[in-house]
């Protein structure tokens, strides 16, 4: 029986995927293997020493203590991509509003209370709608700064909308590049974009590379009438840098998914409340992705979208399968080998992968495997955590 502990409310389509005759999932079981959570903040969390995997039912993992998670051999799982429909739509929504004044309207409208004739009403918005005109997006150019799943997205669909695109992204997956129309004009640099760009959306994760992406230095090459959107990570932009931009008349506006005091009452700003994954569909299509992939790690070994380990995967073979995790150093690996054959013990079938400081393996053998040949693969100097599936 395998034991999921889970945080947050987590949809119950993913929690419907869980088979009930061999998983045990509440939010207070006890000696978990897994983890299911979404924002739940996991840092000054002790986490039972039975968890061998944690899956995120979204994109980000700031909420999670990855590398100390990495040193324990737990696995970190995210969802890339299940939540990207619900985003793209938002960010649409956001680049015409952001082309003409809707949001003003809309509030102007909704002030006029003392007018109670709608002929009356119909002559003043007459007179009084030219000071919410604005522009069309067609023709304009969109700049996308991160080309994965929503980013990619983001820019066929821009292609669309009659718009001219550049992106920039020098780490593009080629899956990424192949979901992207050969109609957007790859940039040389994040300045070549920002230069050209009316528009500027950003798809780039949240890390030290990445903080402050936009500060005063990347706003002063930008088009004093353009606009930025932010619906990748509040770090990614520097919210004192855009205000001061804003007040000189630097750039033209700017729209974001995450709030902050100093962007408060301004008509050149627009916020949202965090809502660009909040749809009934990205909540079930990440719980489903997470528990999906909690499974195949449980039962099989099998590892995709990890953020810290190795995406890995390996068909069953028949017999016993052992699955290790070591530091990425040379002999670990032998030297396991060595054991399982002094043990007369047959590998049927075996992937070793790495990334950065840690290897994964996946063996399968034929033959008895019993508790004292897991322990002497965990006593291996190297050797960071083994299962037996």
């Amino acid at each position: 029986m395998y034991k999921i502990r889970t945080y947050n409310a987590i949809s119950s389509k993913g929690l419907e995927r869980f088979p009930a005759e061999s998983y045990q999932v509440s939010s207070e079981c006890a000696d978990p293997v897994g983890v299911l959570l979404r924002s739940q903040k996991l840092h000054n969390e002790v986490m039972p020493e039975s968890v061998v995997a944690v899956a995120r039912a979204g994109a980000g993992t700031n909420n999670i203590p990855t590398a100390d998670f990495t040193d324990q051999g737990i696995v970190v799982f995210n969802t890339p991509g299940a939540n990207a429909n619900a985003v793209k739509e938002l960010i649409v929504a956001s680049l015409l509003m952001g082309s003409r004044d809707i949001y003003g309207g809309m509030n102007y409208v909704q002030g006029l209370t003392e007018i109670t004739e709608s002929a009356e009403m119909g002559q003043l918005l007459e007179k009084e709608k030219k000071r919410f005109a604005g522009g069309e997006v067609q023709g304009k150019t969109l700049g996308v700064i991160g080309l994965g799943a929503i980013g990619s997205m983001i820019a066929n669909l821009a292609l669309e909308l009659g718009m001219n695109v550049v992106g920039y992204d020098p780490a593009i997956s080629v899956e990424a590049a192949w979901q992207l129309s050969s109609s957007v004009e790859r940039m040389d640099s994040i300045e070549a974009l920002l230069a050209r760009s009316d528009f500027i959306t950003l798809h780039v994760p949240a890390i030290p590379a990445t903080k402050h992406l936009i500060n005063s230095k990347t706003l002063s090459i930008m088009k004093s009438t353009a606009k930025i959107l932010n619906f990748a990570r509040e770090e990614i932009v520097s919210s004192a840098d855009v205000v001061e931009a804003l007040d000189n008349g630097v750039i033209g506006g700017y729209i974001t998914d995450f709030p902050a005091p100093e962007l408060l009452g301004r008509s050149d700003v627009l916020l949202m409340p965090h809502i660009g994954a909040s749809t009934a569909e990205a909540e079930e299509n990440c719980a489903v992705m997470a528990a999906n992939q909690l499974m195949d790690f449980l039962e099989n070994g099998n590892i995709l979208n990890s953020v810290n380990y190795p995406q890995i995967k390996m068909a069953r073979n028949g017999g016993t399968r052992i699955t290790f995790t070591n530091k990425n150093v040379p002999k670990v690996l032998g030297n396991v080998l060595s054991i399982l054959a002094d043990s007369e013990l047959n590998v049927v079938d075996m992937v070793n992968k790495s990334r950065d400081e840690i290897a994964y393996n996946i063996i399968d053998i034929e033959g008895d495997f019993d508790d004292s040949l897991q322990g002497k693969i965990a006593a291996v100097e190297g050797v960071v955590h083994v299962r037996l599936i």
